[in-house]
């Protein structure tokens, strides 16, 4: 049976459609097929692919993997074609192989080969459903891997909202946002805004205001179980819900934002067996030095 692959390059950076170039005549080459998005294909080589698709939700539909060339940006725009087919993603990320994945090779042949000869690893990882609601009109239905967040519309301006947890709410304050997070998402958006780490197996959601004027803004973590929801005062300011950076919708003054488990998780490719501790170290160059490890 004929193994498929859907390619996804960021084909903005030179150095990248060099790489598909290369990573696409290897794969090819092992019996392969290849398939490419409409909207990147005129700036590949033709012997980049054997096919051509439409970015639909059935570009990946029977593939074995989506393979992408790009940075988190390029991953997080694939990774829904990914999680619709039901097919793991993998990324290869700024000259590193596999960093969201959490590979560590220098060598993107050795990584290549660890694909054709499927020497790979599958872990899921948690998302979440997200749905905007203005009264009982639905204003918007989305999903995210790393973090779903409601965010003031006007650098000038104030949101106000209320933060529900399972039909309580929990805290009313004016910030510049607030971010429904996955475990994933605990190392990127959320981090930077003052999250703690969640380690990946741990099935929980994160609430972080983003600088918000309240003595009680403290993260939340809670159960993987929990609806969160985040509401707009209706007496305040417009709003605008961002899934993961990609995928943006504006919220009206009032309007109410429900986040939960989401009901499909991204599957991710990884290339080798490490602990998410030692991935963390490496990803944010951590002091560890002085470390003895385990008493004998």
């Amino acid at each position: 049976m004929t193994r498929e692959i859907l390619l996804v390059v960021h084909t903005g950076r030179q150095h990248n459609l060099g790489m598909a170039e290369k990573v696409a005549g290897q794969l090819i080459g092992s019996g392969m097929r290849l398939r490419v998005l409409a909207g990147e294909a005129p700036d590949l080589s033709p012997e980049c692919y054997t096919e051509v698709v439409a970015p639909s939700s059935k570009a990946a539909e029977g593939t074995e993997l989506v393979l992408v060339l790009g940075g988190d940006g390029t991953l997080l725009r694939a990774a829904e074609l990914a999680r619709v087919a039901g097919v793991p993603v993998f990324g290869v990320n700024l000259g590193r192989v596999g960093f969201l994945a959490g590979a560590d090779f220098d060598a993107l042949d050795e990584a290549v080969d660890a694909v054709i000869e499927g020497r790979y690893h599958v872990e899921e990882r948690m998302t979440v459903d997200v749905t905007a609601w203005l009264d009982s009109r639905v204003l918007a239905r989305t999903w995210a891997l790393n973090e779903a967040s409601v965010e003031k519309s006007s650098r000038e301006r104030i949101l106000d909202v209320v933060v529900e947890v399972d039909g309580h709410p929990v805290s009313a304050f004016g910030c510049d946002g607030v971010l429904c997070s996955t475990p994933t998402g605990s190392t990127a958006y959320a981090f930077s805004a003052g999250g703690p780490v969640i380690w990946p197996e741990v099935r929980a959601l994160l609430v972080v205001p983003s600088n918000a004027h309240a003595l009680f803004s403290r993260p939340l973590v809670v159960s993987q179980d929990s609806l969160l929801a985040l509401e707009i005062d209706a007496q305040g300011h417009d709003a605008v819900l961002c899934c993961d950076g990609q995928r943006h919708f504006d919220l009206p003054a009032g309007a109410r934002v429900e986040v939960v488990e989401g009901e499909t998780p991204l599957r991710l490719v990884r290339l080798y067996d490490a602990s998410f501790t030692d991935r963390l170290v490496r990803k944010f160059e951590l002091p560890v030095h002085g470390w003895r490890g385990p008493g004998r």
